[in-house]
């Protein structure tokens, strides 16, 4: 295993048995260059970032050289974290890593919410090297009073977190990062962290932010070779991109019907996985597929576990075949080969589409490929905006969310579970100086005592009666998840669960029978258990409906509109277009002829009508909105493109109440019903919940951008 650019330095470094096995089991002649990259940092000690496509070998590369470390440095007990976003990724990832372990004498385990209590008793007494996890397990086992976490993690060497982009862009990254602190206070030293990650915006910022509280004085590394830097007009200076793939193509279908119909006549022979971004979507689709005769498969999250297994298990074996998924599948798990992916409209960033390009052109020969399928054109217009920034080698930067506060409440009391009670002043040592967790925590502890959820016996503290009976329930495992899932109900077919339903569509009015769509199949409803939250059904020939409500796909980012606007100019996307999607590109152009200009927004006033065309994402607009005060019509209305503005609005009106505008800007204001959205709202005081969702709701940089450019003024007839 020897080429001239370094090899052999990297795999003469690798434990010779792993390396016996690479060759002969393996059968790999070389390593990958991400993989010999790694090598040197990761048996150093290093925290890294490992980049590169989907199926790009980031696995091994973060797994070859952690064996080795732990022969060499002869670690004992369970000492490697494999963490993962996804049940099914681990599902997917451990038999490589059982296989992997083993040539070692080691041994890999499995632990989460779906392994069963016997498998994890076994693994309690006899913990593994390396444990396959999720955050939120990881913070139940902490919580547990089964579980002896002082012993079981007291060996802790380091921790792999696959797809850290899908952590750190939102809560879950800061429960990541707290959970991995509380468990260095346990193991006693440094934990070395290593995210793997597909092309991303910002490496550098994601590799500081995974190493927490240890990014100034642990050494630390993006691993990305083979990679094309943006050139030097790029906004994200640094990112990486991929080589541009053989075929992106854009039609316009206009409606999901039609885009059954062309996934039926197309790439007949070969495997296909289509994306849309809602369950409805798949359902629906799936459904028309399968009455055009295409075998046909569907994965998302309201199936059932079973369901979802079948179908992935089908789809890999099969060939002429079709899968319809939403995001879930995005993520790196393993579903064979495929020939084609198929996108109905848009994702809503660069980032996801690249997962999703990423799923083909893995046999050799062969080349990425997508097919965009858009249904309307406002879809159009967003998927050419997406291709358009994916053509300018744009990646979004991840980010995390602003001010956690609801997650320091959730850390504070679990922190009071795993240890029964804490010092009212050494709980801050406990995340090791990592903000938010922190001195300025104060307030929110305040308040969790002052509501009852801890409570305080001199200098300790502990869990208290309101946390009891908010959290309490199947021993606190409700305060290990970081997100709210709205509630739903369990579809059965006899003792066959199906999956789970949106109650609102148990309950709107209808007209004969109800009918459900779901798993690609109809089901009538026979009788409905409202205190157990289950429904139970039988097979129909009649058309079904398929909703989840309260689920909508992100609203665009600034750059996102900016993109579409710059389409609306005249920027085409280097893809291919079909004749159907030239046709009404053309067509959006001219509709909107007068509500984009190169120079600046656009005013644009019909009647009473009157609209800032700012073209600046869902947040900048929610930015403006609030921040216009009499300006801007009393509703606050918006959207990603427009404002809607007072009805007796002039020139001069606007150019005094703007002059000061960007001075001050505010933050959105939040109702009661968004509040309820943000889990563990109640443990904190009704004023920084509101000011927590509010900065989320923000983009106070792109506003005062969009305040900076000229505005002109049009009277439409």
């Amino acid at each position: 295993m020897t080429d001239g650019n370094g090899a052999a330095s990297a795999v003469d470094r690798l434990h010779p048995a792993l390396v016996h096995h690479i060759v002969n089991a393996l059968g790999w002649r070389d390593l990958r260059p991400l993989q010999r990259e790694a090598v040197a940092p990761l048996l150093d000690g290093e925290d890294a970032v490992l980049l590169a496509p989907t199926a790009g070998g980031k696995t091994e590369a973060a797994a070859f050289p952690l064996l080795s470390a732990m022969e060499e440095q002869r670690w004992s007990g369970l000492s490697v974290l494999y963490v993962c976003p996804l049940k099914a990724l681990l599902n997917n990832l451990v038999p490589r890593l059982e296989q992997y372990a083993g040539w070692l004498g080691r041994r890999a385990g499995l632990w989460h919410g779906d392994v069963r209590q016997g498998a994890r008793q076994r693994l309690l007494r006899q913990p593994p090297d390396v444990l396959l996890t999720t955050p939120e397990s990881l913070d139940a086992m902490l919580v547990s009073t089964k579980t002896d976490h002082g012993r079981l993690f007291a060996g802790l060497r380091a921790v792999v977190v696959d797809e850290v982009h899908a952590f750190a862009g939102d809560d879950r990254g800061w429960h990541l990062l707290a959970v991995l602190e509380r468990l260095q206070r346990i193991a006693g030293g440094p934990i070395q962290r290593i995210g793997l990650s597909a092309t991303v915006g910002n490496p550098d910022e994601l590799l500081h932010w995974l190493q927490g509280s240890g990014h100034e004085t642990r050494p630390g590394r993006v691993v990305a070779p083979g990679v094309v830097l943006p050139d030097a007009s790029s906004s994200q200076q640094g990112a990486p991109q991929e080589p541009p793939p053989g075929d992106i193509e854009l039609d316009y279908v206009g409606s999901t019907a039609n885009a059954a119909t062309v996934i039926a006549a197309l790439h007949r022979g070969e495997k296909r996985l289509v994306f849309c971004d809602s369950r409805a979507t798949v359902e629906e689709l799936g459904a028309a597929l399968r009455g055009k005769g295409v075998t046909t498969f569907l994965s998302h999250a309201s199936l059932s576990l079973d369901e979802r297994r079948r179908a992935e298990a089908a789809f890999a074996e099969a060939r002429d075949c079709v899968i319809v998924a939403t995001s879930t599948l995005e993520l790196g798990i393993d579903v064979g080969d495929l020939d084609r992916v198929i996108q109905i409209d848009a994702p809503g960033t660069v980032a996801s589409f690249l997962q999703r390009l990423g799923r083909t052109g893995r046999r050799s020969g062969s080349t990425r490929n997508c097919l965009f399928l858009a249904r309307s054109h406002d879809a159009l217009l967003s998927a050419a905006g997406l291709l358009h920034l994916w053509g300018r080698n744009y990646v979004e930067p991840v980010t995390a969310p602003p001010e956690p506060r609801h997650i320091v409440a959730q850390q504070l009391l679990a922190l009071a579970l795993q240890e029964h009670k804490i010092g009212r002043v050494l709980w801050r040592e406990e995340w090791n100086g990592l903000p938010p967790f922190d001195r300025g925590a104060e307030p929110i502890l305040r308040h969790l005592l002052d509501e009852g959820f801890l409570e305080r016996d001199g200098e300790t503290l502990f869990i208290g009666p309101s946390a009891e009976e908010r959290f309490g329930r199947r021993h606190f495992m409700e305060l290990t998840a970081v997100f709210t899932a709205p509630p739903q109900f369990t579809v059965l077919w006899g003792r066959k669960e199906i999956g789970r339903s949106d109650p609102m569509l148990l309950t709107e009015k209808v007209e004969g029978p109800r009918v459900l769509l779901l798993a690609g199949q109809a089901w009538k409803v026979n009788w409905i258990d409202w205190g157990r939250r289950r429904c139970f059904v039988e097979p129909s020939d009649l058309p079904g409906k398929a909703r989840w409500f309260g689920m909508a796909v992100d609203a665009a980012t600034y750059a996102l509109s900016r993109a579409v606007r710059d389409v609306l100019l005249g920027a085409d996307p280097p893809v291919k277009l079909t004749q159907r999607a030239t046709a009404h590109l053309a067509e959006a152009r001219d509709r909107n002829l007068d509500l984009v200009h190169p120079g600046g927004t656009v005013i644009a006033r019909q009647g009473d009508d009157v609209r800032w065309w700012t073209w600046g994402g869902y947040k900048a607009n929610a930015t403006l909105a609030a921040s216009l005060g009499g300006l801007a019509d009393a509703s606050q209305r918006f959207t990603d493109a427009y404002i809607r503005l007072r009805s007796d609005l002039t020139p001069e009106m606007w150019r005094e109440g703007t002059a000061d505008a960007a001075e001050r800007l505010c933050l959105p204001e939040v109702d009661d019903k968004a509040l309820r959205g943000l889990k563990f709202n109640e443990a904190l005081p009704p004023r920084l919940a509101a000011a927590t969702l509010a900065r989320r709701l923000a983009d106070l940089e792109s506003a005062a951008a969009i305040l900076a450019e000229p505005t002109r003024f049009l009277r439409q007839n």
